[in-house]
């Protein structure tokens, strides 16, 4: 593991990335830079190279780029680029609504296509109030968005958020 990811696992926690938010969101690649930390902390999340455009609590809205690296062989995103994706948003979404001291993980990942993904696309997805205080599941789900605003898929996770 480089020393960079050995850092910043040890700032993976939801209050030091909303400071690191903070500074970042307003930067012309602030958004990208951010994918990139979110990346270098989850390795497999930054193979679709996410660039967050928009988190606060309760809400994020991640995009990922259409490129050779996501398509399958039918000319269109690939399935699992699809669902990482919705991985990604639903998973800063929490990060961002949980309370300092608790953390969360997935514990069940489903997706519905709908069409054919192309293009750059967009996932959102909005996150109830969350107390980390005792161990619980919640329910999240991501609207991933083509150029037109068309819902190419839907993603659906049951994340597990407890005490640290």
């Amino acid at each position: 593991m480089s020393t960079l990811s050995k850092q910043l696992k040890r700032f993976a926690n939801s209050g030091s990335l909303r400071a690191i938010w903070a500074q970042l969101k307003h930067l012309p690649a602030g958004g990208v830079l951010m994918g990139r930390i979110i990346g270098t902390m989850a390795p497999y999340t930054g193979t679709v190279r996410p660039e967050i455009l928009a988190l606060e609590p309760g809400f994020a809205k991640v995009r990922m780029r259409d490129r050779r690296a996501v398509r399958n062989h039918l000319a269109s995103v690939h399935a699992i680029a699809l669902m990482n994706l919705g991985e990604v948003a639903t998973g800063t979404a929490l990060l961002f609504t949980i309370p300092d001291g608790a953390r969360g993980i997935i514990v069940h990942l489903g997706m519905d296509y709908l069409k054919k993904a192309r293009g750059t696309l967009t996932a959102e997805c909005a996150c109830p109030p969350i107390s980390g205080a005792t161990k619980q599941q919640y329910e999240l789900t991501a609207d991933i968005r083509d150029e037109g605003g068309e819902v190419v898929a839907r993603a659906f996770a049951r994340w597990q958020v407890g005490p640290a």
